[in-house]
């Protein structure tokens, strides 16, 4: 099941996934985002975006029952995650494909709930990205901006679909346009510290697709 290099880390007591040190690993960031996002629990389907090696779909596996599509343009990481989604066992609910959020292919359908965990940095030097490229690809917009990810969110969810992301605070109010540009609505925020007197260091944002105005601000 595991290749040269990579190890299985468990993100619960139940759940498994397949990473190595030479890409990428998941971090809380995404595990926050599979547990804030509303789902459908038994009708319905959700797109993650950016998916990575995988883990917002299988920790949303956790909550619902629906069919569920990943979307990741590195074919290492998408590898990686169909091979942590048959060691769970999850393979008739989970699916994952190799793609560029850009060039969706327009036989997808459209989802009740499209998640993204998208880079939170503008594209890195050149020395980054030759110094570790799956790195610098996940950190960093070097395969599409954010702009360019919340448009495919849009067009990839229904009509009063949820569209949900986890991005840095400081990029909050870019996120909220960008929403409202491509008709997401921004519905329920989260702001996560990492200690009680400390600034919040993750955003957690939901929208609705053509949804009425009203933002709340959830506690701590």
């Amino acid at each position: 099941m595991t290749e040269s290099n990579e190890r299985i880390d468990y993100i619960t007591k139940n759940l498994q996934i397949i990473q190595s040190e030479e890409v990428f690993s998941f971090s809380m960031d995404a595990v926050l985002l599979a547990r804030f996002a509303w789902v459908p629990i038994t009708r319905g389907t959700i797109i993650d975006l950016c998916s990575g090696n995988g883990v917002i779909p299988l920790v949303l596996s956790t909550r619902s029952q629906v069919s569920m599509t990943g979307v990741e343009i590195q074919p290492r990481l998408k590898e990686m995650a169909d091979r942590s989604i048959r060691l769970n066992e999850l393979s008739d609910r989970i699916q994952c494909i190799e793609g560029d959020v850009r060039e969706l292919p327009s036989s997808m359908k459209q989802a009740d709930l499209v998640t993204c965990n998208p880079p939170y940095f503008a594209a890195a030097g050149e020395a980054e990205y030759h110094s570790n490229p799956h790195f610098a690809a996940a950190r960093h917009e070097k395969n599409g901006t954010l702009q360019d990810i919340v448009k495919a969110a849009s067009r990839m969810v229904k009509q009063k679909g949820k569209v949900a992301m986890v991005l840095r605070p400081e990029r909050f109010l870019e996120l909220v346009q960008l929403y409202q540009q491509y008709g997401i609505e921004p519905k329920r925020a989260k702001w996560i510290h990492p200690l009680a007197d400390r600034p919040a260091n993750i955003l957690l944002l939901e929208g609705i697709k053509n949804g009425r105005p009203g933002l709340t601000i959830e506690p701590l």
